[in-house]
């Protein structure tokens, strides 16, 4: 059916089409100068010191664990409320992903207390997954690393601009993915980033995501280099410049569109205070955050009964979600066995709302209302 109110919508105009078409124009358009200069916008943005364009978040994740040195015979602590690249880039290095549950219903972010618990003399990393775009408890997280020596990966797909305590998202630990698909707030319909503050790290990334190459089609085209080596056994991750000339129209959106989720964010949590049987996680975070999709948990009630109101609440034209189906639940991890209550609970209960910039007040009061009627009648 379509709906009167979508789950999000596109902000693109005729300055991302523009943009696609001069590069293509340019007669350059794999991966060269559009890759570069979005490379030195995420370095600005996110004062960050590398930034490498790769073909999407899933192969920036794998890039990730790749460059930490995760490999067979490593356990990797993640979380289950996620998406499934969240814990596949772990199975891709060759290492096993070690499910860990949420705070609870109210932060849905990987618990470090629960983390602490599951650390095995085979635990290399930690992935973190700012879930919504709001950060998880990094100051535990990063305490709890440099304790055991592990390193912290930042899955922050949802946070592109998201802040804790004055750092955005993705520059606190070893490294960090961002997604540009489709319904992210950057969008060039498939798309990623990784970025470090450290150099070796970089330097391992930006030579697997192409072959092992120790150049490019561009630095040969560009008259940089002749000839290349090949000096590990690397993947072709790399972004092309037309998608990356789309990405930097929409990094140029993204502050001020950010700053009208805000206030989209500020009337739900108005509203949705008010209503019996819903709780707004992170509804007590004060960090800037990019608000990449509104979730609530109801309090009571089965998955069948939270079913039931989202179909009621497509009945009056509202479009929701759930995020997400728990990783451990699928029929490739069942077997793993974890055990994640907070997790379970929420997997069961949640419902993503309308969330993006262009939502009205009207729209997003007509949806609390329906929302409230659907749940208490």
């Amino acid at each position: 059916m379509a709906y009167d109110i979508p789950l999000f919508n596109l902000n693109f105009d005729e300055k991302e089409a523009k943009a696609a078409y001069e590069t293509i124009k340019s007669g350059w358009i794999s991966t060269g100068p559009k890759c570069a200069e979005l490379e030195q916008m995420f370095v600005d943005m996110w004062k960050v010191k590398y930034a490498v364009s790769v073909t999407n978040c899933t192969d920036a994740l794998h890039l990730c664990c790749l460059a930490c040195g995760v490999g067979p015979g490593d356990e990797v602590l993640c979380p289950s409320l996620t998406f499934a690249a969240s814990a596949n880039c772990i199975r891709y290095a060759g290492a096993t992903p070690v499910f860990c549950d949420i705070v609870g219903p109210d932060h849905i972010n990987i618990d470090p207390e629960d983390v602490k618990k599951k650390i095995t003399p085979k635990t290399k990393a930690i992935v973190v997954v700012h879930m919504a775009g709001y950060p998880a408890k990094m100051d535990e997280i990063m305490a709890i690393a440099k304790e055991h020596n592990l390193k912290v990966i930042e899955d922050a797909c949802h946070g592109p601009l998201s802040e804790y305590k004055g750092k955005k998202l993705g520059t606190i630990g070893d490294c960090a993915a961002f997604s540009f698909f489709s319904n992210k707030n950057i969008s060039t319909g498939e798309g990623g980033m990784f970025i470090s503050n450290n150099e070796e790290l970089a330097n391992r990334a930006r030579l697997m995501r192409s072959h092992g190459m120790t150049t490019m089609s561009y630095q040969r085209a560009s008259g940089h280099a002749t000839a290349y080596d090949i000096v590990e056994l690397g993947y072709n991750f790399r972004l092309d410049d037309i998608r990356a000339s789309i990405a930097i129209e929409q990094l140029k959106k993204l502050p001020g569109d950010l700053e009208k989720r805000i206030l989209v964010r500020k009337r739900y949590v108005e509203n949705l205070s008010k209503i019996k049987g819903v709780v707004v996680p992170f509804a007590d975070c004060t960090e800037f955050t990019s608000n990449y999709i509104m979730p609530v948990v109801l309090t009571q009630g089965t998955k069948e009964d939270r079913d039931a109101i989202r179909e009621k609440i497509h009945a009056a034209g509202i479009q929701t979600s759930v995020h997400y189906p728990a990783i451990h639940k699928f029929s490739i991890y069942k077997d793993y066995g974890a055990v994640l209550p907070q997790t379970e609970y929420v997997t069961d209960h949640e419902i993503t709302l309308p969330m993006y910039a262009a939502l009205t007040m009207e729209q997003v009061d007509f949806i609390c209302e329906t929302v409230n009627k659907a749940i208490n009648g």
